[in-house]
């Protein structure tokens, strides 16, 4: 397609002599452009694909994907039911628990939190809790008086294992002169960090016998939190676990639970995308007007070449190759600098942060502990693909227009 004299040529109009030094530098701005726009389009998705993952990888990882509930009042039953729920296929467990809100008090300090009432052999098949647990193991959750706290949480309260933290209960007790508050003393057994700031500032964990004593659920539990093999098959679980629950039960998955949260990620990922394509549009545009200077200051020795017996499509795609190097070279350039980017981008915000002394990614705000990357091969080649085609379509117009350069007119005041 391409004949050797022409990629002799081509390789020689991108080494600009000193009097096209002026063409030489905006060809490289635009390589530039293109290469910093290819890498910030990379970086930006990787993170973004990275905190959905974490982010759905905590939320699913503590919380049910699927929640059975009574439609009003506690569920009974709930041992059997949940049995019954393990049984079916798809189905990794099925956990009663009690899920309430109390005020947590110590050390003259106070915070709103969670109590999530849950067994002993439960609390084992959630990794975020039984794998992160620190100053004691999983057989301190015993005892009438043990809880789990979350690190900030104890943090917050100045509290730490063997402390003792006072939790009240809003649903308190009916009396002659009103509404008595329920409260009681337990003792931290152990403390948990799941690495989301608002779980570990927020969740404490007791047993599930303590929970209902506490709660007064009775006989009954709030919910059966069912883990799937599969999160994504939440939905069609929903029609095989309806039938056992009853007509008095009411499934919620976790897609119905956190949809404003995740969609509005999803949507901030495709606003950031197309922006992020914005930046390597105006880097294009830069390769039209460098080569249109470029063809400007070669019309001399175009129309040489015209009358020497070069064709129009011979000088078409002798420019159709200095452009497209310009656009292949800079995406190059910015997917290698992308790639090493998103691989050390916990390094590089740790080694900014000692630079400047500021906190560049605080958790309270982001949930998060770390900034997440997560590169997907689909993603990467679509950017890749998106920038090169913007790269040629750039080198069209000028090169057209070095094509239709007419000889007679570019040589008359030579």
């Amino acid at each position: 397609m391409f004949k050797p004299f022409e990629w002799i040529l081509a390789l020689r109009y991108m080494r600009a002599r000193r009097q096209e030094g002026f063409i030489s530098v905006v060809a490289l701005f635009s390589l530039l452009g293109i290469g910093l726009g290819v890498a910030t389009l990379i970086i930006v998705m990787a993170v973004m694909n990275g905190f959905r993952i974490e982010l759905m990888g905590r939320i699913l990882g503590i919380n049910g994907h699927v929640i059975v509930q009574a439609q009003a009042g506690p569920l009974n039953d709930y041992e059997a039911l949940a049995k019954r729920i393990e049984g079916l296929a798809g189905v990794a467990s099925a956990m009663p628990i009690v899920e309430g809100q109390v005020m947590a008090t110590a050390q003259g300090q106070s915070s709103g939190a969670l109590v999530r009432g849950i067994a002993k052999t439960d609390v084992a098949r959630v990794p975020l809790v039984a794998g992160t647990l620190q100053g004691a193991t999983l057989d301190a959750f015993d005892g009438a008086d043990a809880v789990f706290l979350g690190e900030r949480l104890a943090n917050k309260l100045g509290v730490w294992v063997g402390d003792k933290v006072v939790l009240i209960s809003p649903q308190g007790t009916q009396t002659a002169f009103g509404t008595t508050p329920r409260l009681k003393a337990y003792t931290v057994a152990a403390v948990f960090k799941l690495g989301m700031a608002e779980y570990d500032a927020t969740f404490i964990f007791m047993p599930l016998d303590n929970a209902r004593a506490f709660f007064r659920t009775g006989t009954g539990v709030s919910a059966i939190e069912v883990m799937l093999n599969n999160p994504d098959t939440a939905g069609a679980a929903v029609g095989r676990i309806a039938p056992l629950a009853g007509a008095g039960a009411r499934l919620v998955t976790w897609e119905q639970l956190n949809a404003t949260f995740f969609g509005a990620l999803e949507v901030e990922r495709n606003v950031m995308f197309l922006i992020l394509v914005l930046i390597i549009l105006i880097a294009a545009f830069n390769i039209i007007s460098s080569l249109i200077m470029l063809v400007k200051d070669k019309g001399r020795g175009i129309a040489i070449l015209r009358t020497m017996g070069a064709t129009r499509g011979a000088v078409m795609r002798i420019f159709l190759i200095v452009g497209s190097a310009i656009g292949v070279v800079g995406t190059g350039f910015g997917v290698v600098l992308g790639v090493v980017f998103c691989a050390n981008i916990e390094s590089i915000r740790q080694a900014l942060q000692n630079l400047t002394g500021a906190k560049l990614f605080p958790d309270e705000i982001y949930f998060l502990s770390q900034i997440p990357a997560k590169m997907e091969v689909g993603e990467t080649v679509l950017v890749v693909v998106i920038a090169l085609a913007l790269s040629f379509l750039a080198t069209l117009y000028p090169s057209w227009r070095a094509a239709r350069l007419d000889p007679v007119e570019a040589l008359r005041y030579e």
